[in-house]
């Protein structure tokens, strides 16, 4: 089992530096692999709402024996339950869902600007971490301009922004923004599937120098950049591979040539005008 060093939230909650991302992981399958992730050594476990898997994740965490206290456990709110009384009901039948008397990490899923209650959702989450439901707020795909606008609106800054961000889609500024504000980056599709990341000739010539794979150089690259990658796999060895990551470190120039593969975002899903619900 490795273990996964944690760093402290800038509300004072530990967060590990590698999660695991449930995205697909459902039934029977999906909680054992699930369990696997959890006795390799995972303590932190994305799911969200739109994922469908809430009470899969939590009946992983019930059978694998590890203490509750131990684990952070994220969800997110969609974007059909914006706005306040809607934030509250959607965290009320996600703890429901999960069986959890608190949600570790609970995060808005996409900003929807258009249709403008982000704000309103975001003081349901103050709210809520009030009350001792949420421990831990955040957000995911907010752009600096977003967060601005909470920050000031509020006067509270998200613990944590869950973006797109791999070395294709390095997204430089953004980070730079949240270190400025003490808001933790976590990456999602850390790896850029389904994209030819993970041959390119530097990732291979690096993992050869660190006697890695190329897939272990990208995650110890969101590491040492500062931010929490939560790569998804249903396979216990992958998950074990995904996890091996704290023998070796990359240093200054290393990480500056990785991120020089930038070529910007993948999926199209850009936070001004992508909208899920």
């Amino acid at each position: 089992m490795v273990s996964i060093p944690n760093i402290t939230l800038n509300d004072g909650s530990p967060f590990p530096v590698l999660g695991l991302g449930t995205y697909g992981l459902r039934g029977e399958d999906g909680i054992a692999s699930l369990v696997a992730g959890i006795e390799a050594g995972y303590r932190l476990l994305d799911t969200a709402v739109n994922y469908e898997n809430e009470a899969e994740v939590g009946d992983a965490i019930r059978r694998s024996g590890v203490d509750r206290d131990e684990l952070i456990v994220t969800t997110k709110i969609p974007g059909r339950s914006h706005g306040f009384e809607e934030a509250l009901a959607s965290t009320n039948e996600s703890l429901i869902v999960l069986g959890l008397d608190r949600i570790d990490l609970s995060l808005i899923h996409w900003p929807n600007p258009r249709v403008d209650k982000y704000v309103d959702t975001w003081r349901a989450m103050i709210e809520l971490r009030k009350r001792g439901s949420l421990r831990s707020i955040g957000v995911s795909n907010f752009t600096e301009a977003m967060l601005t606008r909470l920050i000031d609106e509020t006067g509270v800054a998200p613990a944590v922004n869950q973006v797109e961000l791999h070395p294709y889609f390095p997204q430089t500024a953004l980070r730079a923004f949240h270190a400025e504000h003490g808001i933790r980056t976590e990456s999602w599709s850390p790896l850029a599937q389904r994209s030819e990341l993970l041959t390119e000739p530097l990732l291979r010539d690096l993992a050869e120098v660190h006697a890695a794979k190329p897939s272990q150089v990208v995650l110890r690259w969101h590491i040492d950049s500062g931010s929490t990658p939560i790569p998804k796999s249903g396979d216990p060895d992958r998950q074990q591979e995904n996890a091996d990551l704290f023998d070796f470190e990359l240093d200054a120039d290393e990480i500056a040539a990785i991120a020089a593969l930038e070529k910007g975002r993948l999926w199209g899903a850009d936070p001004d005008t992508h909208e899920e619900f």
